[in-house]
């Protein structure tokens, strides 16, 4: 591969240099290029330095405009919690052969943990046999007992695992952990492997990676098939936007084609569980739970927990349910697990396992505990258990400080909590920075799937490589990065896709029922974007006026109190009100990004960016600023109007916005006709409603009371006026399920009968302050009855949280 403007990188590799002892990803003992990453390597070299950050930086542009982004736990500011996806280059390479044996490992891993797991849940031969303590079981925060006995029924508990792995020094990959409560990182890899295609498409191909959607085809169609019915529902349960990974449950569900649900999108009891939808309760079969345990069910778990469904735990012991993975499944995770692993394999497949464990020492045993003791500065000391809930993760100890002292956890009762575990070197892998590899420590997270014929393996996975030559900085939450894995293959992977054979006749599917909280969080995206472009279109008329001097002193007064009711007052910067507007708009856009095109959750991406530098303070500048502000906001509008389904959950979406719409333009209205209008109010109203243009070609007479207000408050074709907003609202609202002709209206329907009839009727001489004042307390009140009716109680002033359609 020829390389562009400056050549061929002949000394790619000059800055490589890994630790001596340890094992290298890329490099064998010689300093040679391992065969499997050669191809990778002299592609790389043989580009110029231009062309590899080019392409690298492809990949940051693609996951910055698929808003591709983590969650950091503990920082001061909300917002500054959100970072982007940290994706190092170049991927981490495995051989054809060695991927064959690491199969065979983790499958065989599989297979044991699913009965252990039974077993733990059912006979308890374990412990019953003296293999395993019972103390291991018994005092572990994760063994659910609600749940005491689901694994005799037979049906698998694990459905969807990951383990993590690395490679110690003599080059044998070990297990550093599994994860069964709730797996991440199986969306990120795939938005790895996206973005690494826009980066290294043409050597992804060349080298015949495996491909990892066959895998996520395979575990959609068993869940599917778990619902029992060809119109089953599968939801994926997730914590909500605030969870670290949301985005890759939301991802997930858009992906797969899964309901994106919280706990309080669902009712459950001894009979079934149900999605609370705008349509009513509908049945749901399958959830994959991305929702810690304890939290699931408050009334038989953990009763502070606010994000679970109360009556959850009865429906999955019923039967009427299956979570993926079961409930207390994430005792399997608990570190003095793997003290007990070779007997428990042993006892429970009569096989050894082939792919080894970290040496650990349960700190419950006496003499594993004296062990510790004695070899503690050889060790790492680390929590037997999972925390319990709302507990924080047990915090290390500074080990010299507190050897030998009364208060040493390992000479009290803490110690049963305690693991003691051998400290394993990891392997290294190549991450380039300033231009160039060098060496950095990695881990593997790898995922796995169950169906009716085994347990099946995604060629590939999510590793994570240190920002420096910390083996402990490995992790999202350390700084650690992301890099994606290629398995390489012998023959070309065949194609997978996800939108199934093409058929000559086939049904046209409605989406499913909206769920309740999705709804409400696209009615009030609609409201705090046409909330923060009326704030927009206000900001930008005072100061326009301001700047051209032309402006008297009580209009000006009359401004400065619309501008107060909008938080953009005077001692405020304009533009930081305006941008916390904005940002009401961007944090519910988040929440149900799934719902619209991402080009559209995009621009209040970077709107949202835009406004948080510095902007000048001046009248000139702000006029500016706002006229981009608004650019952007009809881009926004324009791409949903063009690009979104237009179903259920788009007229909730525009209901919200015909709704703040009118609500705004009736208050702004009433500020400026009240009593005796000011100088300049009449041209206001035209400039803020955006209709001077359609004033000049309707009319030839210089500006009147009647002709203004006739305009840009009663016109059913200006689609800024009342009448427009009235009309299509109670068009749209009549669209909304439960509207049917044939019931007998309710108050919402005949509330807003009532004004679309008063708007269309009303002469302009009639519209004063007091008429505006009833059209906004109208539209506040046909609000209050859109949430009576579809929102159930779910909040409409704060966290609005979002799930799938």
């Amino acid at each position: 591969m020829a390389g562009r403007a400056g050549g061929p990188d002949a000394n790619f590799l000059r800055a490589y240099r890994p630790p001596p002892g340890g094992f290298d990803e890329m490099l064998d003992a010689d300093g040679a290029l391992r065969p499997h990453y050669r191809p990778l390597i002299e592609a790389l070299s043989a580009m110029s330095e231009e062309e590899r950050s080019g392409r690298t930086a492809s990949a940051a542009r693609y996951l910055r405009e698929a808003g591709v982004f983590y969650r950091v736990y503990g920082g001061a500011d909300p917002a500054a919690e959100q970072r982007a996806w940290p994706l190092a280059h170049p991927p981490l390479v495995v051989s054809e052969v060695e991927w064959a044996g690491l199969k065979k490992g983790l499958i065989q891993r599989a297979d044991f943990l699913e009965r252990l797991l039974a077993d733990l849940y059912g006979d308890n031969r374990l412990v019953g046999e003296g293999i395993l303590p019972a103390a291991v079981v018994a005092d572990n925060p994760e063994y659910l007992r609600p749940l005491a006995g689901q694994g005799r029924k037979g049906e698998p508990l694990l459905r969807f695992i990951a383990v993590d792995l690395g490679r110690g020094p003599d080059g044998r990959w070990w297990v550093l952990g599994d994860r069964t409560q709730a797996p991440s990182g199986a969306g990120f890899a795939l938005e790895n492997r996206v973005a690494t295609a826009r980066a290294f498409g043409d050597l992804r191909h060349s080298m015949k990676v495996e491909r990892l959607a066959g895998f996520f085809q395979r575990f959609r169609t068993t869940l599917y098939d778990l619902t029992g019915s060809a119109t089953g529902r599968v939801g994926l349960l997730t914590p909500g936007p605030h969870n670290e990974t949301y985005f890759e449950h939301a991802y997930l569900a858009r992906y797969l084609g899964f309901m994106l649900l919280e706990g309080g999108d669902l009712a459950a009891d001894e009979t079934g569980v149900a999605v609370r939808t705008v349509h009513g309760p509908r049945p749901i079969k399958v959830l994959w739970r991305r929702l810690d345990a304890d939290y699931a069910d408050p009334l038989e778990l953990y009763a502070a927990s606010q994000i679970g469904t109360a009556g959850l735990v009865e429906a999955a012991r019923a039967g009427h349910v299956t979570l993926v993975n079961a409930l207390g499944s994430g005792i399997l995770e608990s570190r003095a697990l793997l003290a007990f692993q070779a007997r428990m394999a042993e006892a429970l497949i009569g096989e050894t396992l082939e792919l080894p464990v970290i040496a650990t020492w349960w700190c419950g045993q006496p003499a594993e505990r004296d062990h510790v003791r004695q070899h503690r500065d050889r060790l790492a000391i680390a929590p037997a258990f999972p925390p319990a809930s709302g507990a924080k993760p047990y915090a290390r100890p500074t080990l010299p400080a507190l050897q030998g002292a009364p208060d040493d956890p390992l000479f009290g009762s803490a110690a049963a909590g305690l693991v003691g575990q051998e400290l394993v070197g990891l392997s290294t892998a190549p991450v380039v920075m300033d231009g160039h590899p060098v060496p950095r420590p990695v881990t593997w997270r790898v995922f796995l799937a169950r169906d009716d014929a085994g347990w099946h393996v995604m060629p590939g996975g999510f590793a994570r490589v240190s920002h420096s030559a910390d083996p402990r900085a490995v992790a999202m939450q350390a700084g650690g990065h992301s890099v994606d894995v290629w398995v390489r293959s012998r023959r070309e992977p065949r194609p997978v896709t996800l939108l199934g054979p093409g058929e000559s006749r086939f049904p046209r599917r409605l989406p499913n029922a909206l769920p309740a909280h999705a709804a409400d969080n696209l009615f009030w995206l609609g409201r705090y974007v046409e909330r923060a472009e009326g704030a927009t279109r206000l900001l930008r008329l005072a100061a326009g006026r301001r700047g051209e001097r032309d402006i008297s002193r009580p209009l000006q007064m009359r401004l400065d109190a619309l501008l107060a009711s909008f938080g953009l007052a005077n001692g405020t910067p304009p533009v930081d009100g305006l941008h916390h507007l904005l940002r009401s708009a961007f944090d519910t856009a988040s929440r149900i990004r799934d719902r619209f095109s991402p080009d559209g959750w995009r621009v209040l991406a970077e709107l949202d960016e835009w406004l948080r530098q510095p902007a000048a303070p001046d009248d000139e500048a702000l006029v500016r600023l706002t006229g981009e502000v608004l650019t952007r906001l009809s881009g926004f509008a324009g791409l949903v109007q063009e690009n979104m389904y237009q179903f259920t959950g788009w007229r909730f979406l525009q209901a919200g916005r015909h709704l703040e719409r009118g609500s705004i333009g009736a208050g702004v209205a009433a500020a400026l006709v009240k009593g005796e209008p000011p100088e300049g109010a009449w041209e206001a109203l035209l400039e803020f409603t955006d209709s001077r243009v359609a004033y000049r070609r309707r009319y030839s007479v210089a500006l009147s009371r009647e002709t203004v207000i006739d305009l840009t408050l009663l016109d059913p074709l200006n689609p800024r006026s009342l009448t427009f907003q009235a009309e299509h609202l109670r068009d749209g609202l009549a669209a909304l399920p439960g509207s049917a002709i044939a019931t007998a209206p309710d108050a919402l329907s005949r509330r807003m009968a009532r004004l679309a009839v008063r708007m269309q009727t009303a002469e302009p001489m009639e519209v004063d302050e007091a008429f505006l004042t009833r059209a906004k307390a109208d539209f506040a009140a046909i609000s209050e009855l859109i949430d009576g009716r579809y929102f159930a109680g779910k909040s409409i002033t704060g966290d609005h949280e979002a799930d799938d359609e």
